[in-house]
């Protein structure tokens, strides 16, 4: 069980502190509400941007890194379409540190050309070289256009196109900064060898004189429930074919998430789960293959996905998978696959308790859904599902018209 302390600035900064004794580390978590979803559609991948930008230095402190490594300490952070999220492990006795480095880039980033130009340069290189011209780099941008007409879902956080990072402008930059990166729009989580007492004092001397800002309230498009099997055919220079096809499903929030999660595990989690026995191992249709979703706050996508064997139609293999989706449709689980999947997943959620950095990030990201007490209960929510769930889920969710298919053949 995790204990927590909770209290909010004048300023609107929501603090959690989550003591551990046991250790002589501390952790300092910022956790911002923005993510790809809250850009612009024709100013797409600010979030991540800012992702670098901010490792770029403040005005009272140009060089990030040189004093949190004095300090013994080591950082990094990372964007999804739903968030951003900053964090630092140093002694507990240099705690202080961190709040200085943190508080000072929330205050003051250093905006100038020259680090916009560095940073442009950075994410310019990183989107070539993953999303451009690596083998299959493009298909998720090809298939959240195709899953989402809508949602702003439909872009990845590396943006829509490479264009609006290269003629990002110092202003457009500034801007994306001071609507998002302030007090009333973060959490910061202090976990570790620390006191309350401790983190308010600290709190309030680093925090406590940073402007408040204006509370973004957002608006995003719904999604329409879709109501056609959509589908896109790719060539490229690619080692071999490969399937894509997914779901739309709830978002982090709603009972059937929890399902949706346990089906995932039951098709593809480890050696022993269904897609892996059937269509790698019996059939020898695929050379891998993976069910998986992102955990998106707003309804996401939960994916099916491989590579198929030299030689093997891509109709056969769809229909293979196909197969096994009816089976689970018309039969459901049984009580050792739903024991097993629980049971692993109750190792998973122990396993990443252990770490103190993941328990201060998870305590941020429950605050960020709207109540931090809901990390208690996430055992609960697995827990309580039941094999009939699963079955009604399945139904729901492999809804033929639900579905969004790329093949993805190799040139030759």
């Amino acid at each position: 069980m995790v204990h927590f302390d909770r209290f909010t600035l004048a300023n609107g900064l929501r603090v959690l502190v989550h003591p551990d004794l046991s250790t002589p580390m501390a952790v300092v978590n910022v956790m911002y509400d923005v993510g790809a979803k809250d850009e612009d559609p024709a100013k797409t991948g600010f979030a991540h941007l800012f992702e670098h930008l901010m490792f770029g230095g403040s005005i009272n402190i140009p060089e990030y890194d040189d004093p949190l490594q004095m300090a013994g300490g080591e950082n990094n952070a990372y964007t999804t379409n739903d968030l951003t999220n900053y964090y630092i492990q140093l002694p507990a006795e240099n705690l202080e540190t961190a709040f200085w480095l943190e508080s000072d880039r929330m205050l003051s980033l250093a905006f100038s050309k020259k680090s916009l130009e560095v940073q442009r340069k950075v994410v310019s290189e990183e989107f070539k070289e993953h999303y451009l011209n690596k083998p299959y780099g493009d298909v998720w941008h090809k298939m959240r256009e195709l899953a989402y007409k809508e949602h702003p879902y439909k872009w990845m956080t590396i943006g829509r196109e490479l264009s609006h990072i290269e003629n990002a402008t110092l202003e457009d930059v500034k801007a994306f900064f001071f609507k998002h990166y302030r007090p009333i729009n973060a959490i910061l989580v202090v976990a570790g060898n620390v006191t309350t007492e401790k983190v308010k004092a600290l709190a309030e001397k680093w925090f406590g004189d940073i402007p408040s800002g204006e509370k973004y309230v957002r608006a995003l498009p719904v999604e329409k429930p879709q109501q056609e099997h959509r589908r896109l055919e790719l060539k490229s220079n690619v080692p071999l074919d490969a399937f894509y096809r997914t779901y739309h499903m709830a978002g982090r929030l709603h009972r059937e998430y929890y399902t949706a999660d346990l089906i995932s595990e039951v098709l593809s989690g480890g050696g022993s789960s269904r897609l892996f026995q059937s269509l790698v191992k019996e059939k020898q249709l695929f050379s891998n293959i993976d069910c998986y979703h992102f955990g998106s706050v707003d309804p996401g996508l939960l994916t099916i996905s491989g590579k198929l064997v030299q030689g093997v139609k891509m109709e056969d293999a769809e229909k293979a998978i196909e197969e096994e989706l009816d089976k689970l449709k018309q039969e459901g689980i049984t009580e050792a696959e739903l024991e097993k999947v629980k049971n692993k997943t109750e190792s998973m959620i122990a396993f990443e308790d252990m770490s103190v950095m993941n328990r201060a990030g998870s305590l941020a990201f429950y605050e960020l859904l709207g109540d931090p007490n809901r990390m208690k209960h996430e055992l609960e929510h697995y827990s309580s599902v039941t094999r009939e769930e699963i079955l009604e889920s399945s139904r729901r969710l492999f809804d033929n018209n639900n579905a969004n298919t790329i093949h993805y053949f190799r040139e030759n």
